[in-house]
Parts: structure tokens; sequence; C-alpha cells
């Protein structure tokens, strides 16, 4: 099993995952931020010259993680399709097959800039699609990183990564949850995405993701 590291917040045990999403034991869910799926089809839609197989990729690692935890609930924080040129009959195909080996799950979205753009999923892919934020238990799940009045905010959006710095010039990027006083931003999920700095800054701890491990650094 792929170790996770298990961190308290708002008096809740949570497990951060090395692929870069947030079991929640208590919930038996599993949080994933900004997968993005169908971003490669719709910059080829464009001309543009990017990979295939990400939404396939993507999928992977979250059947492996399903397989792996217990998990009753999935929880999509946000940008679930990239954008319109995303719902192509390929990328729909893979996402309905891929619902239908899980027919008991409860899937739920809450709507990011990138869906309120390209459009609520189908109604074949048997998801909850909520507004932000949805409130469980002392967290407010959420797409914008935006303070909630009386809940901690977990939040996406940001795709938050964090340099380490060697020795003379050397430097390292990596994904990272930043878990602050009032508002947690996790780590994109998705593959094919880009990354913003954090700085450690006072009142936040920052887990950063390499390889098969989650370590804190500030």
């Amino acid at each position: 099993m792929i170790p996770h590291l298990s961190i308290e917040l708002e008096q809740t045990e949570l497990w951060l995952l090395p692929d870069k999403a947030i079991y929640w034991p208590d919930r038996k869910a599993l949080l994933i931020a900004d997968i993005h799926f169908g971003k490669a089809a719709a910059y080829r839609r464009l001309g543009q010259p990017v990979p295939h197989g990400t939404t396939q990729a993507n999928l992977q690692r979250l059947d492996a993680l399903l397989d792996r935890y217990r998990c009753e609930q999935l929880i999509f924080l946000g940008d679930f399709l990239h954008a319109p040129e995303s719902q192509t009959p390929a990328t729909l195909s893979q996402l309905l097959d891929w619902r239908a080996k899980h027919p008991e799950l409860a899937v739920t979205l809450i709507r990011g800039n990138h869906d309120r753009r390209a459009g609520d999923p189908p109604a074949s892919l048997e998801m909850t699609v909520v507004p932000e934020p949805l409130l469980l238990g002392p967290f407010a799940l959420q797409h914008e990183p935006d303070p909630h009045p009386s809940h901690h905010v977990m939040a996406g959006h940001l795709h938050p990564a964090f340099r380490l710095h060697g020795r003379g010039r050397q430097s390292l990027r990596l994904p990272c949850f930043c878990l602050g006083e009032r508002v947690s931003l996790l780590p994109a999920f998705g593959s094919f995405t880009g990354m913003m700095e954090v700085d450690a800054d006072p009142g936040r701890r920052l887990f950063v993701v390499g390889g098969d491990g989650v370590w804190q650094v500030a």
C-alpha cells in the first residue's frame, strides 16, 4: 500500500495521499480537486500538439485509490471537465465506462469555474452537481478558496506547489497540500495541469507530494 500521511484539521482526521487527494476516513470520502478531464482534447481541437491518453491515465489513478481505500463518497472540488470542447465522444465514452464500474459510489461535483463554462456532465454519469459551498462536517467544500463565515474551507482552483531549494541554483517544484488557519488547498489531481507556487507563510502548513510519499516542509 502506498503510504499516506495522517493529519488533524478542525479536530478531524484526514489522510493526505501521495496521489494528490485527501481521504476522510470517518466519512469514507475521497476528495479530488481539479482533475480537468478532456483538457488535452480541448487543446487538440485548437490545433495544439498535446499528448493523448491523459483521461485514461487519470481514471486509472482514480481507480487505484478507490480500490485501495474504502470509499462510499467521491467528491470533486470543481473543474471536472476543462472546457466545452472536452465533451468529445471519446472522453465521454471513457467516463461512462469508468462510472459503470462503480455503480454504488456516490459521486458529487461542486461546480468550479471551468465547469460553469464546460457545462454539467451528462446525466448518464449519475453525478450530483451542486454549487459551492458544500457544507460537510466542519468543512466548506469549495472550488474557489474564499473564506467561509462558519466553516473551514477546503478548496482547489490554485493548483498549489512549493519550490524546494538545494545547493547552488538547484531547485525542485512539487505539488503540495496547503493547510491554512481558515482555508486549505488541495493540489490539482489532473496529470495535465499547471501549478502555482505558494510560500511558507506563518499559520500555514505545507505538505509536498513526491514519488510515493507526502512530507511536511513548513
